[in-house]
């Protein structure tokens, strides 16, 4: 096992459905990207170090986490969808299910951000 499975294997019950889909959406929105474990969290970088995003797990939520720049121009369409947010993060608590179509819309803004920048 790598360094992230380590992370994925030692979720609890109540972590590992979330995180597990936050990963599978990671890997199907970016097949180039690389899944690291920085700051004892996945990782997702392209490139020689640009992260994309990272998933964080907490005790009753798990967090997406952009850079804060690239965030700012989104966190409009995450309140509107009624999640909390913060600067660079979605708040996803563990007793609602997971928006699956809002994650996969920051997924491929962040990989446009990206491919356009370069960081």
């Amino acid at each position: 096992m790598d360094a992230t499975d380590d992370f994925f294997a030692q979720l609890t019950d109540v972590q590992r459905p979330h995180l597990e889909a936050l990963r599978k959406l990671s890997r199907e929105a970016d097949p180039q990207a690389r899944e690291e474990l920085k700051y004892n969290v996945p990782v997702y970088v392209r490139g020689d170090k640009a992260n994309l995003w990272m998933l964080q797990n907490f005790k009753n939520h798990c967090s997406l986490r952009f850079k804060p720049e690239f965030f700012a121009t989104h966190e409009a369409i995450v309140e509107a969808a009624g999640y909390e947010s913060g600067a660079g993060f979605v708040k996803l608590p563990y007793d609602r299910e997971l928006p699956v179509d809002l994650l996969e819309t920051l997924m491929q803004a962040r990989i446009a951000d990206f491919e356009a920048t370069g960081s």
